[in-house]
């Protein structure tokens, strides 16, 4: 099948790359440019509307406002190959989702969400967990690409969004984790317990799972090297929240987390993972951070 893919950072490069090696012809673009053969078996093409001239093109782009400028104000969906389905894997806001497809809908595209749970280690190996919304036709007609990509694709409904909202709460709750650990951590080390002995208890006792076994180890080895970005996580929890007042509610355990993170990236641990988090709850840093909106103005 004739692909296009537009965004090649770490994700989006494993991903691109698993495209081509299932046989596919991968036409891709990236906004800065990259050299010849740095990802093997795709093709790379000289601007973004040449990837919407293909059956189905992927983005992989930072955040709503990097959508709006690289796909929708040049119009390249209104210039877009007929019959083309695009497939948003970034993780972006419910509205914006929503919006997102009704503007495909009058440009008489194809639109799914399908934002992904995984590292750039885990794309590369094709175990991605995938959330997909979208039309039953639509995604029946992408899941055979999806197939070398992950290890398992979960369908949410017929409402992309519902793929956007389930990967915000995964996120916000992958946060949530890292900062309760730390605070575990704050109250066995101030006793003497060693925090690898005090993860192999809760791992071998109440919280097995991904999550905390990732993330301790993290926090246990002080390691952290960006697998996701700490002020990409920040944008994702403000998504969160107003994905929560939209709603009507306030959330106050995601409004906690935020502002732990926001004060690991306004100290200048953006580009860490965001399990850094945890060590600015361990070591005390940074006691009077700035409100984090403030902070995410500057990012």
């Amino acid at each position: 099948m004739l692909i296009g893919f537009i965004g090649l950072g770490s994700m989006g490069t494993a991903i691109a790359r698993n495209l081509a090696k299932a046989g596919h012809d991968v036409r891709a673009w990236n906004r800065t440019a990259v050299a010849p053969g740095t990802v093997p078996d795709v093709t790379l093409v000289a601007d973004a509307a040449e990837a919407f001239q293909t059956e189905v093109a992927f983005t992989m782009l930072s955040d709503d406002a990097v959508i709006r400028e690289v796909i929708l104000e040049p119009g390249l969906l209104e210039r877009a190959r007929a019959g083309l389905i695009h497939v948003v894997t970034s993780t972006i806001s419910v509205a914006f989702a929503n919006e997102l497809a009704r503007l495909h809908e009058n440009a008489g595209l194809g639109y799914v969400s399908a934002p992904v749970l995984g590292r750039p280690n885990v794309v590369a190996k094709g175990e991605l967990n995938i959330l997909v919304g979208g039309r039953a036709d639509l995604v029946d007609a992408i899941e055979p690409l999806l197939a070398p990509l992950s290890k398992k694709v979960w369908n949410l409904g017929e409402g992309p969004a519902q793929a956007n909202a389930a990967k915000l709460a995964a996120n916000m709750m992958i946060a949530m984790a890292i900062e309760s650990m730390a605070e575990g951590v704050v109250l066995t080390e101030s006793v003497g317990l060693d925090r690898t002995r005090f993860f192999e208890m809760i791992l071998g006792t109440l919280f097995a799972g991904r999550a905390y076994e990732s993330y301790s180890a993290q926090i246990a080895e002080g390691s952290f090297e960006p697998g996701f970005k700490a002020r990409l996580g920040l944008k994702d929890l403000r998504l969160a929240i107003e994905a929560g007042s939209a709603a009507g509610r306030t959330l106050p355990m995601l409004e906690a987390v935020r502002e732990r993170l926001g004060e690991a990236v306004s100290s200048g641990l953006g580009e860490k993972d965001w399990s850094i988090m945890a060590d600015v709850t361990v070591r005390g840093r940074g006691r009077s951070p700035a409100p984090a909106a403030a902070q995410e103005k500057h990012q």
